[in-house]
């Protein structure tokens, strides 16, 4: 069954007043690959509406970043959701999102959005909370469907939902990777064979990190661990490694104590990818 394909907010309105609750959404840029499917499955099973969103947000790029070159497959996404069958995909185009132009009023993110991945990319979590929220709004959704892959971007939007007060559940996905342990992602498309092979190194370095945790080490001998693997590996650039509070994403120490977060973040060859591991803290 191919799935409804809306791609103005007029229209979106005027389906949702069709459809039954609870409505779920599983907001994508394209480029599906089985842990965007991970998420709708998900958004199935609770039941009510399913909504993905494609939108490739300009707002969440910088100005040396891959915007023009990101992977717009529109057509293959909806022959991917056709075999799960999601009542709506809303695939709008930059003017439908932003019929003004960019939006003088874009969502801080505060401290949490300028550390990592917000100090690597200035504006990077302003633009993914704009249009978070604008999506959530237009979709009147009920629950909202994210990977834990991208954990930076989890912990912001619950902590603009509870902030903001806005009337939804969030709703963590597992990762999904491969069988060589490579999480999946939309940019694993831009590597060749050897870069993937080098890109390995970021799964091997959170596995440490897990290992060393297991066996109550602190924090610091996990990142030194880690480090360890991802320098030596070969044409692989590093542009964090930490182990952090999950919900504060603040560094953690030696007296922590329940689940952190391994974080990661390399460049092999002109692609950048992401990574982390849930690690014990404080002993076994």
């Amino acid at each position: 069954m191919t799935p409804l394909l809306i791609r103005d907010r007029e229209a979106l309105a005027v389906a949702l007043n069709d459809l039954p609750s609870p409505r779920g959404v599983v907001m994508t840029m394209g480029a599906l690959h089985a842990g965007h499917l991970d998420l709708v499955r998900a958004a199935a099973a609770r039941g009510g509406t399913v909504i993905v969103t494609v939108f490739v947000n300009p707002l969440q790029f910088g100005p040396d970043e891959d915007f023009a070159a990101y992977p717009r497959t529109l057509d293959d996404d909806l022959r991917v959701l056709g075999e799960l069958s999601p009542a709506v995909v809303y695939a709008p185009s930059a003017a439908d999102m932003y019929p003004s132009g960019a939006p003088a009023v874009r969502l801080d993110p505060g401290d949490l959005g300028n550390v990592y991945e917000g100090a690597i990319r200035p504006g990077h979590f302003a633009g993914v909370l704009t249009v978070v929220a604008k999506l959530l709004a237009r979709t009147r959704a009920e629950v909202a469907y994210f990977g834990r892959k991208d954990a930076q971007q989890l912990a912001l939007v619950r902590q603009m939902v509870r902030d903001l007060d806005l009337p939804l559940e969030i709703v963590a996905v597992p990762i999904r990777r491969d069988p060589d342990g490579l999480a999946l992602s939309s940019r694993n498309r831009y590597l060749s064979p050897e870069q993937r092979v080098q890109a390995l190194a970021l799964p091997r370095a959170l596995d440490a990190a897990v290992a060393l945790a297991a066996d109550g080490a602190p924090p610091a001998a996990m990142r030194r661990a880690a480090l360890a693997v991802l320098t030596a590996a070969p044409r692989v650039e590093v542009d964090y490694f930490d182990v952090v509070d999950a919900t504060t994403f603040r560094r953690v120490g030696a007296r922590a104590a329940g689940e952190g977060l391994a974080i990661g973040a390399i460049r092999v060859g002109g692609t950048r990818l992401i990574d982390n591991a849930s690690v014990s803290l404080g002993g076994r």
